[in-house]
């Protein structure tokens, strides 16, 4: 089969197009035809071993010091059943589903992905082609889990940073749903997209600072990393929530002072590998709550374009790679 393999870390050049052996599913795994993946800024951290410092750390140690230990990317993808392991219940042959392959071990980037039963994995919502149910699982599952913990609820207050990536688009439009009132921070050009997903307020962050403009929010959902602690803490309700998707080290260190000093919570860590949770996301899609947004596709032979592109941080949504172009119903 086809896959986009990387031996070293390094520039989007590292990833090559090779021919390797098919993978064959133990008894309790599904072996997936993969129709689509994506190229998120997590693949392009592993890839180039660039996370931020702290966080960056245990990626490595997960990913492998020297050189990859699985040389595969793809966090997250969407394709059919082609055969089952002798045990598995759950999935049978033709099945569309979509996967997160970010708790295993990747490999999105290949025509063909084994996955056990019991992982993350779903059938696709109906209403999606494969290449807009590869773009859910990871930000829809981060956003979730993460508004979850802030226990979200109707009329509260959520500012979401980054509100038009992988991760803010899923969380305007789960808050929305759960009935909080939305402000989104982005740039200027992404504007009108956020505004789309149900944003009551978007500020543009050129030129507005949210800390300066008199609102308190229950919740701060920071999905980039970016926004400063020290500025943002008299925004941010007595006992309200600050979530970070990403940090590095001198940003855990201003999270540890911060709930040191007051009695707002701050919210970080990594997420539940939980399949409840994704089939929540397949049910809201096809009540029309939540879509996936694709800003570009790639064919797989340019996965190495893909994370150039993503690295630019110009992408809005998601960036997606069609594995087999002609399958995407």
């Amino acid at each position: 089969m086809k896959a986009i393999v990387y031996e070293k870390y390094g520039p989007p050049e590292v990833l090559q197009l090779k021919e390797i052996e098919k993978p064959i599913p133990k008894d309790n795994e599904v072996l997936i035809r993969v129709y689509a993946s994506t190229a998120t800024l997590y693949d392009c951290w592993q890839r180039s071993s660039t996370a931020p410092t702290g966080f960056g750390l245990l990626s490595r140690m997960a990913s492998g010091f020297r050189k990859p230990k699985q040389p595969i990317l793809g966090t997250e993808l969407a394709g059919e059943i082609e055969t089952v392991g002798k045990d598995v219940k759950l999935f049978k042959k033709g099945d569309q589903i979509f996967a997160a392959t970010f708790f295993t071990d990747y490999g999105g980037y290949a025509e063909y992905k084994c996955i056990p039963e019991d992982g993350l994995i779903a059938i696709k919502p109906t209403n999606m082609t494969y290449e807009e149910a590869a773009a859910v699982p990871q930000g829809a599952l981060t956003a979730l889990y993460f508004l979850r913990k802030a226990n979200i609820q109707k009329g509260k207050k959520v500012l979401i940073f980054g509100a038009s990536g992988g991760v803010g688009t899923f969380a305007v439009q789960l808050a929305k749903y759960f009935g909080a009132e939305v402000t989104g921070v982005c740039s200027t050009k992404k504007i009108d997209l956020v505004k789309s997903l149900g944003a009551d307020k978007v500020i543009e962050y050129t030129k507005e600072d949210f800390t300066k403009n008199g609102e308190i929010y229950d919740v701060i959902f920071d999905t980039v990393g970016l926004s400063s602690i020290s500025r943002s803490r008299k925004s941010l309700k007595k006992e309200g929530h600050y979530i970070f998707v990403t940090f590095g080290l001198p940003k855990l260190l201003q999270i540890l002072w911060l709930k040191m000093t007051s009695r707002k919570r701050v919210i970080i860590g990594v997420l539940e590998d939980r399949t409840e949770a994704l089939i929540f996301l397949k049910e809201l899609i096809e009540k029309e709550k939540i879509k996936s947004f694709i800003d570009r596709s790639y064919p797989l032979e340019q996965v190495a374009k893909a994370h150039d592109y993503v690295e630019t941080g110009l992408k809005k949504g998601q960036v997606v790679i069609s594995i087999r172009q002609n399958n995407k119903t």
